[in-house]
């Protein structure tokens, strides 16, 4: 019946662009039984449709979503091995949905009924819940160790790297394939991970259902032409059954009956119990900060936002969730090169991937330009609520975080009119580490030593404040190695080790930015404003910072700017804006007590201790 349905549907529906609205026409000749996708009509055509600003020219002759077009839908008994999911051992299926076209992967999701249709104000958009899990699940991925291998020798095993036998994953993956053999379809996407073809990965999804499809289709490089995945033999495979759970999760010495595995040796991976998008993209990440740091000319594998200037000058942006990487990387005078996964190789940086994956908690247009009018057609909301307007249509509510203040949205990166089309660019000027310091001690802006940066990247500080979690009632430290731990395979000083020699190579300068407060910590302070941080991010990417005079801090060891453009004087030192000047001094000495406590694990490892650049006590 759903092959029936989109067949049909194929001789009607109109295919839509990334219109501001559309309007929804009823396909009076279907059964009624049949849940049909609406029919998309344009109806006053915006700039965000045909043109998309780039530093790279960029083919506006068609609307970017109709370039990607290497769908192809196999039928028959011999439709796996066409594909070549039969050497994973799924024969099963007898129609494969290779590759869908955004506008076929709307229909589907349509028709197969996974989801609503919200209107959003830039394009209806469709939109999916994905049950209990609104986030990773970080206690059930696991990695498998195979004794002997080069990965035994070099992960980082431990509560992030979690070890599991070889006899579990063979289990689990003969598991994974007998339930897609009795599936009638099965959705197959072949893509890449990494814009710079000398270290691109070929990757292949294997999911039951279109929307899953749809969220790696917005989150990685997609295909330019067909002959790009004709006889595509793939790094690494993830087969995605999350309806599936693992029933003998005790016998097998897991957690739970979710189960993220992965087999580097095997190039595979297996997914049971969890639906969450977001466990696709991060288990990529998370190889690649395995694949990249081994290779025979060692690659840098980021956690971190890129952008670039007019002039080729790139910068990039570490920082935790709800430091300002997203914002302050979105920059009307700069090409956004990507806002979460980069490398860092011989030839410059480059993004892992082929689009976005935004928060949307209190997501407006005001606060967050870019990421709000990315939400149209072919964007995809995740756990995001739903309210009805005046007129009875589905509008996301971004306030409403009564499901999980995890709502999210995915959108192919041409949803960003400055993004930068290459996707590479040169070595940068500039690297910065945001920080929301809710102590109050930070400066706005301060310069790091070569050493300072090493420690203050493994050290991977921001802070929570009360009212984030419950149970915080004061400003707690969250330290989290090269401001991703939970995504690296090896020990934070590998990533450090060839920061350095990155920093050193092509001379960057490194940056402590603090978004968080001034004057006090929170709760007597007031948080930095926006246009104070983006007035020292503007001075960082223009040079003037480099040019300024500086004033060493005693505890913390970095150098503060004495004046900057656009910014109040009086701030730039922090200990000048507290009242209280012996609460400040207490304060600092705390925080760098903390800082000094939390490398206590790092002292000694890698190639060089990091700990003698902290602050002095």
């Amino acid at each position: 019946m759903l092959r029936k349905a989109l067949k049909v549907h194929e001789r009607t529906a109109i295919k839509a662009l990334s219109a501001r609205s559309f309007i929804y026409s009823p396909i009076s000749h279907q059964s009624s039984h049949v849940k049909v996708p609406p029919v998309l009509k344009t109806e006053k055509p915006t700039s965000v449709q045909f043109k998309h600003k780039s530093t790279a020219a960029a083919n506006t002759s068609v609307p970017l979503r109709e370039e990607y077009n290497v769908s192809e839908t196999v039928q028959g008994s011999d439709a796996c091995s066409k594909v070549g999911i039969d050497k994973l051992g799924i024969t099963g299926p007898k129609t494969v949905f290779h590759n869908l076209t955004f506008q076929e992967l709307f229909d589907h999701e349509a028709v197969n009924g996974e989801g609503e249709i919200a209107h959003a104000e830039y394009g209806d958009t469709f939109t999916v819940d994905t049950g209990k899990f609104t986030g990773r699940s970080p206690k059930d991925k696991w990695i498998v160790l195979n004794k002997g291998s080069e990965t035994a020798a070099n992960i980082d095993w431990g509560e992030i790297n979690q070890p599991t036998s070889p006899e579990v994953f063979d289990e689990l993956y003969e598991k994974a394939v007998n339930h897609f053999n009795t599936k009638d379809k099965a959705y197959v996407f072949d893509c890449f991970c990494g814009a710079n073809p000398k270290s691109q990965k070929k990757i292949r999804f294997v999911h039951e259902m279109a929307w899953q499809q749809h969220f790696v289709t917005n989150m990685f490089i997609r295909p330019e032409k067909k002959q790009d995945i004709e006889n595509f033999d793939p790094d690494f495979t993830v087969i995605n059954a999350c309806s599936q759970v693992d029933e003998d999760w005790e016998r097998h010495g897991l957690n739970s009956e979710v189960a993220v595995v992965f087999n580097i040796e095997k190039k595979a991976a297996i997914i049971f119990g969890t639906w969450y998008g977001g466990e696709n993209k991060k288990g990529i990440f998370s190889l690649m900060h395995y694949w990249l740091p081994m290779a025979d000319n060692p690659q840098l594998p980021m956690h971190c936002s890129a952008n670039v200037g007019k002039n080729g000058d790139s910068a990039l942006f570490f920082g935790l969730s709800g430091t300002g990487k997203t914002t302050l990387s979105a920059d009307p005078q700069r090409s956004l090169i990507g806002d979460d996964e980069h490398g860092w190789d011989e030839d410059g940086v480059f993004n892992f991937e082929g689009g976005c994956y935004a928060k949307t908690i209190n997501l407006s247009e005001k606060t967050e330009p870019d990421i709000y009018r990315a939400i149209h057609t072919d964007a995809m909301l995740e756990n995001v609520a739903l309210k009805r307007d005046s007129s009875g249509k589905l509008t996301p509510d971004y306030f409403d975080v009564s499901k999980t203040q995890n709502g999210r949205v995915s959108y192919p990166i041409f949803h960003i009119d400055n993004y930068h089309k290459p996707q590479m660019a040169g070595h940068p000027n500039n690297i910065i580490f945001l920080t929301c310091d809710a102590f109050g001690v930070l400066p706005p802006v301060s310069k790091l030593s070569s050493g300072q940066a090493m420690y203050h990247f493994i050290s991977g500080y921001t802070a929570k404040v009360a009212g984030t979690e419950r149970g915080i009632t004061e400003p707690t430290p969250n330290f989290s190695a090269c401001f991703g731990a939970a995504f690296l395979t090896l020990h934070p000083t590998r990533y450090a080790d060839l920061l350095a020699e990155k920093m050193e190579q092509h001379d960057s300068h490194a940056w402590l930015v603090n978004t968080g407060w001034s004057g006090g910590a929170y709760g007597v302070g007031e948080r930095m404003s926006i246009s104070t941080t983006r007035s020292c991010i503007d001075s960082i990417l223009d040079g003037t910072a480099a040019q300024a005079e500086f004033t060493n801090d005693k505890i913390f060891g970095f150098e503060i700017p004495l004046s900057l453009p656009g910014v109040d004087g009086h701030l730039l030192n922090p200990r000048n804006a507290w009242d209280d000047k012996d609460s400040y001094d207490e304060t600092a000495k705390k925080l760098a007590g903390m800082f000094s406590k939390n490398f206590e694990q790092f002292s000694g490892m890698g190639s060089t201790d990091y700990s003698k650049f902290g602050p002095n006590l």
